[in-house]
């Protein structure tokens, strides 16, 4: 009976020193597998949002650096602040021989076109042995070719658009719709021109002459600009400042731009330098997992009720 006992402690001994051991490498497993999750999370983090963080520095000693200016122009994609951070940076490199600005942009707020376009004008003065020059590649209109006349020379393809100096104010007048539907706009405001050009109001041509007035003063703004920028180059046309746009190489023979060029050509051909480093800003991983996740900061601004860009 004692040797059956012994057997069987020495049986439940050994299944339970199993059970122990299965459970030991399945815990091992465990740990490896959430290691090599944790680790293929945080590899497509980086791809995702951090390899092409900070500046391209493949290159060392003299080169050109770059800042490229795409999209809209505006406070939430391509700022004054950012590009004229690139421009800084840029600046502050001993190394730095020239300036690209490289442009494919229809515009967007004069705003934020008239400060980059000031900077740069400031930045030439400071540093005058430092050419500053933009290549166009599909698009340079309004804001975008506001920041460009800034530069010491344009270069474009000859298929590029280019142009649009005119600014615009858009908008949707509801009241015709309100009554088909039997809708009743009720409005309480406190100052007359409080509902300012209100798309569920009645048109109110005091207000309508008071807009016009204003893009007019812009325009004017945005015209002079060119006009400095671009000097004796310019060949004035009764429609250049109309809003129209036209090719790159029918824009080298108004004066717009000076001549046909890539980031390539210029490099190689004008500046003779081969070494190209990108000075742009790009955002932290945090702010690139915020606007993947559309988790975008809400706001309102006067020139995104009044939708004031140049065009």
């Amino acid at each position: 009976m004692e040797n059956n006992g012994s057997w069987e402690r020495d049986i439940i001994e050994k299944i339970a020193l199993s059970a122990l051991e299965e459970q030991k490498k399945a815990r091992k497993w465990r740990i490896f597998f959430r290691a090599s999750t944790l680790l293929l999370i945080l590899i497509v983090v980086w791809w995702l949002f951090g390899k092409d963080s900070g500046h391209s520095m493949t290159a060392s000693g003299k080169h050109i650096a770059e800042v490229q200016l795409k999209g809209e122009i505006s406070t939430d994609n391509t700022s004054a602040e950012k590009i004229i951070q690139g421009l800084d940076d840029a600046y502050e490199d001993p190394n730095t021989v020239a300036i690209i600005l490289r442009i494919n942009s229809p515009g967007g707020s004069p705003v934020q076109a008239g400060q980059i376009y000031d900077e740069i004008k400031r930045l030439k003065r400071l540093h005058a042995s430092i050419p500053v020059y933009a290549v166009v590649e599909d698009l340079c209109a309004s804001g975008a070719y506001y920041v460009a006349s800034a530069t010491d020379k344009i270069f474009v393809d000859k298929a590029s658009i280019v142009g649009s100096i005119g600014v615009i104010m858009n908008g949707f007048g509801f009241t015709d719709t309100m009554k088909k539907l039997g809708i009743e706009r009720r409005l309480i405001i406190a100052g007359e021109n409080k509902a300012f050009l209100d798309p569920f109001s009645p048109e109110n041509p005091k207000q309508m002459a008071y807009a016009k007035d204003m893009l007019e003063q812009i325009h004017q703004q945005f015209i002079q600009a060119v006009r400095q920028g671009r000097g004796a180059r310019l060949k004035e046309t009764p429609d250049m400042f109309s809003g129209l746009v036209w090719t790159g190489e029918r824009s080298i023979q108004l004066g717009l731009t000076d001549a046909l060029g890539s980031v390539k050509s210029v490099a190689r051909d004008v500046i003779k330098v081969k070494n190209i480093i990108d000075y742009t800003p790009t955002e932290d991983i945090t702010d690139r997992i915020a606007k993947r996740l559309g988790s975008t900061e809400s706001h309102i601004n006067w020139q995104s009720v009044m939708n004031i860009l140049p065009i």
